[in-house]
């Protein structure tokens, strides 16, 4: 790309703003032209903060195909590889080509409702709920195959790489982030003598649609999470949700930073 653009994306904390002052300065030493203002002429796109701030930076952005990479000034980090005292070592190694590209698949949510159709698009996790942490009642089906009603606090959705999210605090499994599949994880779920719902979660072939179709009393009373930011959608009628024909680029520095990663945080 023209002029050696980088953009640098961060949150507004102090360490961020301390990191990615030292980052402006380190960059245009070896001749490239960083800017906090995100460009469509960059080569990458460099996110500090948290996963946080990852995750805003991509949506904020429309899921860019400019690689992304983290440097990680938050607690947990998983999409952030960088350690704000490896900079040097990370712009040197950039520089060499001494990385890798690694795709990372989005969810596409088709939400039907009486009058309109929407698109919303996930990295991480779609969720649907009911508001006012009331318990929600949804049927679920695979491919038009009728799976289950479900019955508990919500229905969620997520990519490999949103697994160890929310997904993994719900009891989710941990996938591995370049497989192409989508997994459908009960929260909560009620199974008593009056409601049978799945206690552990599905995964299924990306290109494979789930459905849920919440019962006609919350067709007024849904919430849809889409990475952390609330929706709500009036006559909901269905929520389709497969793998998006989307993705994201990020930039990957060490081969084993996926489990470094897994152990260092969750052991």
């Amino acid at each position: 790309m023209e002029d050696k653009i980088i953009n640098i994306l961060s949150n507004s904390n102090f360490e961020s703003r301390k990191t990615t002052s030292k980052l402006i300065y380190l960059l245009k030493s070896k001749g490239f032209n960083p800017t906090t203002k995100f460009s469509n002429k960059a080569e990458l796109t460099i996110c500090v903060g948290g996963d946080g701030a990852f995750l805003k930076a991509v949506h904020k952005n429309n899921f860019s195909q400019i690689p992304y990479v983290g440097i990680n000034t938050g607690h947990l980090g998983f999409f952030q590889e960088i350690s704000p005292d490896k900079m040097d070592e990370f712009i040197n190694d950039y520089i060499k080509g001494n990385y890798s590209v690694e795709e990372l698949n989005l969810i596409g949510a088709e939400v039907f409702t009486k009058n309109k159709n929407y698109i919303l698009t996930a990295l991480n996790e779609v969720v649907l709920k009911a508001q006012n942490s009331k318990m929600i009642h949804s049927h679920v089906f695979i491919n038009k195959n009728h799976l289950e009603k479900f019955s508990g606090d919500g229905l969620l959705i997520s990519t490999p790489s949103g697994s160890t999210a929310y997904n993994f605090s719900s009891g989710g499994a941990i996938v591995y982030p370049t497989l192409n599949v989508i997994q459908l994880t009960p929260i909560s779920p009620v199974n008593s003598t009056a409601y049978r719902s799945l206690q552990s979660p599905v995964i299924v072939p990306g290109n494979h649609i789930i459905s849920l179709v919440p019962e006609k009393r919350y067709a007024n009373s849904n919430l849809l999470l889409v990475d952390g930011k609330e929706y709500f959608f009036t006559n909901l009628k269905k929520v389709n949700l497969r793998m998006s024909n989307k993705t994201i680029r990020r930039l990957v520095f060490s081969k084993d930073s996926y489990w470094d990663n897994l152990k260092s945080k969750f052991l």
